[in-house]
């Protein structure tokens, strides 16, 4: 995004400049190819800065301001690339094929007039009185201006494996004090009855709480039950913010209501009212069987219990399995099946209307590498293509401004 709109922004001021794009994974664009199960989830139809986390909320804002939703259906049409929205609020390719989006800003990048080297990694980076020494898989090479878009440590084999901050770190930098993995998988303990039912997903509400209680985040989305724990919308959605939340409070837990719509008194009632009716069979009728037999389970409520035998207490405990189950999470499946980063480059250290860099001159930051990562769905493309769009043009900007200045005047 940004080599295309650095092309754009010189090919309109007819100040030709060259631009080399370096990606130093094994496969090019292996993000966008596994993004949303190979379909690539390009954005969401309603993108606000509240579904974001990391750096500050109003410099978040302002970056999705300036190339919102919008724009990003109307580029993409252009490159030939229509976008459908599903019942979810994602906008997917009408192909159903990632290949079409990486293939479209493939051709955009060259139509603009950047060139992509691929596979080619940098590895190092040094200031110099006129502007950078990269150093990599093809020796050196001189800039004037450089952006990262070097993404965070989320899916390593894409290349992003965190070799974008120790660059970062090389031109003056910090990173976050944490850095961890966002939207990811939660592992549970071997001995919970979830991870006996894989392959079950409902739709569930799942509950962050402190130490003492307090209640601190929720989603309501799709939750899958995986042979190792928990998967799907909602739980990767949480993820992040438990960890946070576990760093510094142990006591930190997960929760998860399995009928979200349903009210608690009502389904009391109902419970106290099914005399030599099956309790597993009431339960079957709301939730897949296995979930259902799984709660009985965590209850200790045997499945042949009948309502006339189902004592106060075993009530108590089904409708607590029901609505705040306990979640014994032991950590998540790590970088290698996060779809993004939490932590990065922190945003007081950027400028956002240009994302150009406060503590190096001629340096802009763009993307994952950057301390913003949003929810599942869509969120963290637009971030790129926001973020990318604001850094290729204020770069090719910046350097028709340098030319203009030198150039001796008549």
């Amino acid at each position: 995004m940004s080599a295309i709109f650095a092309g754009r922004e010189a090919q309109e001021a007819g100040r030709p400049l060259t631009i080399v794009a370096f990606d130093g994974g094994k496969r090019i664009g292996v993000k966008i190819l596994v993004a949303g199960g190979g379909r690539c989830n390009v954005t969401h139809h309603e993108v606000t800065h509240d579904q974001y986390a990391g750096g500050k909320p109003n410099a978040i804002k302002s970056v999705l301001r300036r190339f919102d939703v919008q724009e990003t259906v109307a580029f993409f049409k252009d490159l030939g690339v229509h976008l459908k929205r599903e019942d979810t609020g994602k906008l997917f390719p009408t192909t159903d094929n990632a290949h079409t989006v990486l293939d479209a800003l493939l051709r955009a990048a060259d139509d603009a007039g950047a060139e992509i080297r691929h596979p080619a990694r940098i590895e190092s980076i040094e200031k110099t009185p006129d502007g950078f020494t990269l150093g990599g898989d093809l020796g050196e090479i001189d800039a004037r201006r450089v952006i990262m878009a070097c993404g965070g440590k989320a899916l390593p084999r894409s290349g992003s494996d965190g070799g974008g901050y120790k660059l970062a770190q090389t031109l003056g930098h910090t990173i976050t004090d944490r850095v961890f993995p966002a939207l990811v998988p939660l592992i549970l303990e071997k001995s919970c009855v979830l991870r006996e039912i894989s392959g079950v997903a409902v739709p569930a509400l799942l509950e962050l709480r402190g130490g003492t209680g307090k209640r601190l985040k929720t989603f309501t989305n799709s939750t899958l039950c995986t042979h190792f724990g928990l998967s799907g919308p909602a739980p990767m959605d949480i993820s992040r913010y438990y960890t946070a939340a576990h760093l510094d409070d142990r006591g930190a837990h997960l929760v998860a209501c399995w009928l979200p719509e349903a009210d608690r008194d009502a389904l009391d009632h109902d419970l106290q009212q099914l005399g030599k009716r099956s309790v597993a069979k009431w339960l079957r009728d709301k939730l897949p069987e296995s979930l259902a037999h799984a709660l009985l389970e965590h209850a200790r409520v045997p499945r042949d219990t009948t309502g006339s035998d189902l004592t106060r207490d075993a009530r108590r405990a089904l409708l607590a399995a029901i609505f705040e189950m306990p979640l014994p999470i032991t950590g998540d499946r790590g970088f290698t099946h996060a779809e993004t980063t939490a932590g990065g480059v922190p945003l007081d250290e950027v400028t956002v209307k240009t994302m150009s860099s406060r503590v190096c001159e001629g340096l802009h930051l763009c993307g994952e590498i950057c301390d913003v990562d949003g929810r599942i769905g869509g969120f963290n493309f637009q971030w790129a293509w926001s973020s990318g769009w604001i850094a290729g043009r204020a770069a090719a900007a910046a350097l028709a401004s340098d030319h203009a200045r030198a150039a001796p005047r008549e």
